[in-house]
């Protein structure tokens, strides 16, 4: 089975890769749209980690394994949206762990640590819960794009965005397409009318 292993650093992502040429099954190689599977280590899971993930998955095709330190409960289902097949700690990333979940990727399945795949099904029981009118998880907004989109729809630029919120233009712009991309939108103004039609700003 053919990965490709990202890192911020070369010492994880030579750590990562040493751990996988220890298993038999798995091939480490050196360009992405190559490898059947992706494995990233993220050391948080901000907005450009999670477009890093949406690209491994959507543009490459392939299917992705994320290791990382933790994972928030509000930011499990946008990594599971982000069509993530395994979540690995780095406490837990051993050779046989991390060769399971790059198997287990590989064939569709999905491989959660036990205290995240609680957290998964309390999340999709309140969903299932709040009734066919309530947005899904999958469809809602942070509260950090709710305000980046009030002041788009104010007709505020980039900069001027980002100097009222004390973010940097690069957040700004993540914000604007981890929204485009998570929901099927085309354009600013096609984000605008959706949050305005779904009642979040």
């Amino acid at each position: 089975m053919r990965v490709s292993v990202t890192a911020p650093d070369p010492i994880s992502r030579e750590g990562v890769v040493s751990q996988l040429r220890r298993h038999p099954d798995v091939e480490v190689c050196s360009e992405p749209g190559a490898a059947a599977v992706a494995l990233l280590v993220e050391d948080t899971l901000d907005e450009a980690a999670l477009t890093r993930l949406r690209r491994a998955v959507r543009s490459e095709g392939t299917r992705a394994v994320l290791v990382t330190g933790s994972v928030r409960e509000h930011e499990l289902l946008d990594v599971i949206e982000c069509g993530v097949g395994a979540i690995v700690w780095r406490r837990e990333a051993t050779a046989h762990r991390l060769a399971q979940a790059v198997l287990t990727t590989a064939k569709g399945g999905g491989d959660l640590p036990t205290d995240l795949l609680g957290q998964l099904i309390g999340q999709v029981r309140r969903l299932h819960q709040g009734g066919p009118d309530q947005p899904g998880f999958f469809l809602s907004f942070t509260k950090r794009e709710v305000d980046v989109v009030k002041l788009v729809a104010e007709g505020f630029d980039t900069s001027e965005i980002a100097t009222k919120l004390a973010y940097s233009e690069r957040t700004v712009k993540n914000v604007m397409h981890g929204l485009t991309t998570r929901l099927h939108l085309r354009n600013r103004a096609h984000v605008v009318a959706y949050a305005l039609r779904e009642g979040y700003i």
